[in-house]
């Protein structure tokens, strides 16, 4: 039986991820989150009460799970607050069951700053950040001048620390941007706050998941955004900062890969984007806004609309392979309901020539012509179906399509936003 079970998306994000962690860390006894920052926003609905959760992982909605954030997030200490106040005002234990690591990168109001003041400049060729100020914490990190948790529980290194960083990000805002210098005082007033509000939820994150599996205890690596977004593996430049695919696991918590018994890869019926970037499937049409209606296609952190579009084959075998996906999750299966005819990509068009698997080069991306092969939908409805049998005839035909074409099987079927609204082919935890 599996021990431990990685959930990651394998599309451009917003796969329905949260739901799928809060699902299965029933039978978990930690959740470990291991990249991102609150640019990802998972979205939990139990028994018709929605709750949407940035940074502390979705596991925290099941009593006694212990919450850890590893080494690769990104943290905004001011908003994991928010988060956590926000908990505990309708009962959830939160303080009491989440650790972090001492050796995350924390967002400073800086790198807000930035972000904002970068995607305001770039106009029409900016990438669709959240301007939450991930991609410039990063950057901080490679660059080895970003501040670490451990950092803000030291009062007497603190300042001088932010004085050196912000002496740099202060001149880059104020000559480049236009934008008005932070105050020293206040941004050290405030990370000193923090750090204190957090010293007791501060420890060794990586030795605590050696400790779990020691003991036999089921852990979940939870991540955020999608494969697609892979600062690596990605329509790069239009991804994200971090690696959101599998082996961010390893480096994001510190766990080695024999940590890892299984992969569940959560993947949309069809496929949405949030902000800039190639989209090959993009639809533009009535059946594109049909999917953003039923879907409710809104970013649950910025509310932004999303791009929709068919299900795309090609980039999800890829993502299959470099994951080392073992079984899908599929999502949103009844937001194709009623549709005569649904499309599926099988292959690219790019400069005459036919691929069967994405361009090495991410550029290209912007020139790829999908290739359709078109099934026969459904008129019943699938939504809140707990069995295969449930399913309209058609609904099964096309997740075997997607099992062929894709190279897993389907495990998990999610039939609707409520927690218990699934079909389990295959629980993970007792393959």
């Amino acid at each position: 039986m599996n021990k431990s079970i990685v959930v990651l998306g394998t599309q451009w994000g917003d796969e329905g991820k949260g739901k799928i962690v809060d699902l299965l860390s029933r039978d978990a006894d930690a959740v470990a989150r291991f990249q991102g920052g609150h640019n990802a926003g998972h979205t939990l609905v139990i028994d018709g009460v929605k709750t949407v959760l940035h940074l502390i992982p979705a596991g925290i909605l099941q009593p006694g799970v212990e919450c850890l954030i590893g080494n690769g997030v990104v943290l905004s200490l001011k908003a994991l607050r928010k988060e956590i106040e926000a908990l505990e005002e309708k009962g959830v234990a939160v303080r009491s069951r989440i650790q972090i690591s001492p050796a995350c990168a924390i967002i400073m109001p800086y790198h807000e700053l930035l972000d904002r003041a970068r995607e305001e400049a770039m106009g029409d060729r900016a990438i669709g950040t959240t301007g939450r100020g991930i991609g410039p914490a990063y950057e901080d990190k490679i660059a080895r001048r970003g501040l670490r948790t451990s950092d803000l529980l030291n009062p007497a290194t603190l300042g001088d620390k932010v004085a050196q960083i912000l002496e740099f990000h202060n001149f880059v805002l104020k000559q480049r941007y236009g934008v008005d210098p932070l105050d020293l005082e206040a941004v050290l007033a405030e990370a000193l706050e923090l750090g204190e509000y957090f010293r007791g939820q501060v420890t060794d994150v990586s030795g605590r998941l050696y400790q779990l599996r020691e003991q036999g205890k089921r852990i979940m690596f939870e991540g955020a955004q999608g494969s697609l977004l892979d600062i690596d593996h990605g329509t790069y430049p239009y991804v994200t900062s971090s690696n959101t695919t599998v082996g961010g696991v390893c480096t994001g918590t510190g766990v080695g890969p024999d940590a890892i018994d299984y992969v569940l890869g959560i993947t949309k019926a069809y496929v949405t984007r949030v902000g800039g970037g190639p989209f090959p499937t993009e639809l533009f049409d009535e059946d594109g806004a049909r999917l953003a209606r039923r879907g409710d296609e809104f970013g649950a952190t910025t509310g932004r609309p999303r791009r929709c579009g068919w299900l795309d084959a090609v980039a999800l075998r890829r993502m299959v392979k470099l994951n080392g996906v073992t079984g899908f999750c599929v999502t949103k299966l009844d937001v194709l309901d009623g549709f005569d005819e649904i499309k599926i990509c099988t292959a690219y068009r790019l400069n005459g020539q036919t691929l069967d698997a994405p361009p090495l080069d991410a550029s290209s991306w912007a020139d790829l012509e999908p290739v359709y092969e078109s099934f026969p939908g459904w008129k019943d409805s699938s939504r809140g179906a707990t069995s295969l049998a449930q399913l309209p005839p058609n609904a099964r035909s096309y997740l075997e399509t997607m099992e062929n074409l894709c190279g897993a099987p389907v495990h998990i079927v999610s039939t609707g936003p409520d927690r218990n609204e699934n079909i389990i082919n295959q629980y993970p935890f007792d393959i």
